[in-house]
């Protein structure tokens, strides 16, 4: 077998519980997103566009419908005989399956994986955030400076950097500092969760790194500082375009929200880099005449009898007769009734709003967002607060 330059990890295991309903049944990466895609669509994507034939996906929470939209790989060119996509469980040991301690640790129980891949180079790559990226100028750099590990960077503000792990480098942009989530930052250059390793490097830490007893088997934590502590090559690779982390709700809203306008601030369907997902044949949308439709976008299968400004509408929605959906985001197979009001929603896959139903109120705004989970029925006439959490069935 042909030795490969790149092979990549993605780690699609996190619970993402600061998304409360939306990751109550499903894994964070098999969240909606933007009328027709996935959050693992991103990465996924990432590698088909970046020359990256094989990924191994590990999972771990709630793993079923991640499995099953995966599948094959092949809405992005990710079946091939010779590499492809795989899920990954967690290793099946005689006494039982043991659960990833760490990102670290998750990485090492596949280390069969990538040793069956003979790679020169491994791409780490997290399964929860919004963005495109050609990983090959990440992979070119990383070869010149003949990097143990480098390390995509983007500059987030002050305030946002004691949330993630923060470096210092030269004029290089070798590293000379790493600090995770730190209480005073000394610098604003923020890791994206992105690490392209030497293959030997890797393997080398995940085995001593999981012979150490105190260690919490984590790349931030634990890896990396090591590394660093050890004279290792480490560089940064700085990365200006749009990301997004969409760990909370919050976040979420917000970047559905920037694919709204004359202008979005991501643009999914551009020739260059495209955004690629699992889609079922659908109808096109219907729009009925008495809709109205305003700074939103909406796909194929949708009916559209009501109003809808500044949101995000799914495959497969159906909005009823005189019906207000706002600065919300409608996910797949959702079907709203008549006389519905929804302010500063985001309602989950195939949830049923009966007519007449209150969802969140006038005062509402992007920090007090109400919720509703898969599969649930909102009854009749029924009003849900701003800010209000109604769990998944």
């Amino acid at each position: 077998m042909k030795k490969k330059k790149c092979i990549a990890m993605l780690l699609a295991g996190g619970q993402g519980t600061r998304l409360y309903a939306l990751t109550s049944k499903i894994a964070k990466p098999a969240v909606s997103f933007g009328a027709k895609y996935r959050i693992i669509d991103f990465p996924l994507s990432n590698c088909t566009n970046s020359g990256i034939d094989t990924v191994g996906v590990l999972t771990q929470y709630e793993p079923l419908v991640l499995n099953e939209y995966i599948g094959s790989g092949k809405p992005w060119d990710l079946d091939r005989s010779n590499g492809g996509v795989y899920t990954l469980a967690p290793y099946q040991a005689k006494s039982g399956a043991q659960w990833y301690s760490g990102t670290a640790n998750a990485i090492y129980q596949n280390l069969h994986f990538i040793e069956k891949y003979d790679c020169e180079n491994v791409i780490i790559l997290s399964g929860d955030h919004i963005y495109k990226m050609d990983y090959s100028l990440m992979l070119d750099e990383h070869i010149h400076n003949n990097a143990d590990c480098t390390i995509a960077v983007i500059d987030v503000t002050m305030e946002e950097a004691t949330r993630f792990g923060i470096m210092s480098f030269d004029e290089t942009k070798r590293i000379t500092d790493f600090e995770e989530k730190p209480k005073k930052p000394k610098s604003n250059h923020a890791s994206m969760g992105v690490y392209i390793f030497k293959k030997d490097e890797l393997v080398a830490q995940l085995k001593r790194d999981e012979a150490d007893p105190n260690s919490s088997n984590d790349f931030g934590k634990n890896i990396i500082p090591y590394m660093l502590e050890n004279g290792k090559r480490m560089f940064a690779y700085s990365f200006s375009g749009y990301w997004k982390d969409v760990g909370t709700v919050t976040s979420l809203w917000e970047a559905n929200m920037d694919l709204l306008g004359n202008d979005p601030a991501i643009s999914l369907n551009a020739p260059e880099m495209k955004i690629y997902s699992r889609n079922e044949p659908l109808p096109p949308a219907y729009v009925g005449e008495s809709a109205y439709i305003n700074n939103s976008i909406y796909t194929a299968g949708c009916e559209i009898y009501g109003e809808v400004t500044n949101s995000v509408i799914s495959e497969d929605v159906y909005i009823g007769k005189n019906s207000i959906v706002n600065n919300s985001v409608i996910m797949r197979g959702t079907k709203i009734g008549d006389n519905v009001v929804i302010n500063y929603g985001m309602i989950d896959e195939n949830v049923k709003i009966e007519d007449g139903a209150v969802i969140g109120d006038e005062n509402s705004d992007k920090y007090n967002i109400a919720l509703v989970g898969r599969n649930q029925t909102i009854t009749k006439n029924s009003k849900i607060k701003s800010g209000e959490v109604i769990e998944s069935l």
